[in-house]
């Protein structure tokens, strides 16, 4: 699946996207963002509150317990305020 990350994730995990194939066990958005933390310090630091994360399924807001399924591509990005 393609991982997308925007804004400070971005900055933190230092890209901008990747291709990944995680583990079975993973099946949801907080079991995904649980295996990245694993893969380094850049990823740990971008999901360190994921409280505040907010995340997509193939274009579609998604809770952390969204289950994964099979997508296509999942985007992660920080809370947006505006005005």
């Amino acid at each position: 699946m393609k991982l997308l990350y925007f804004a400070s994730l971005r900055q933190k995990i230092g890209v901008p996207e990747e291709d990944v194939t995680p583990p079975d066990e993973v099946r949801d958005i907080k079991g995904l963002i649980e295996w990245l933390i694993t893969r380094g310090p850049g990823y740990e630091a971008a999901f360190e509150d994921m409280r505040v994360i907010r995340a997509a399924i193939d274009q579609e807001h998604a809770d952390l317990d969204a289950p994964l399924g099979h997508p296509q591509e999942v985007a992660f990005f920080p809370p947006v305020t505006g005005g």
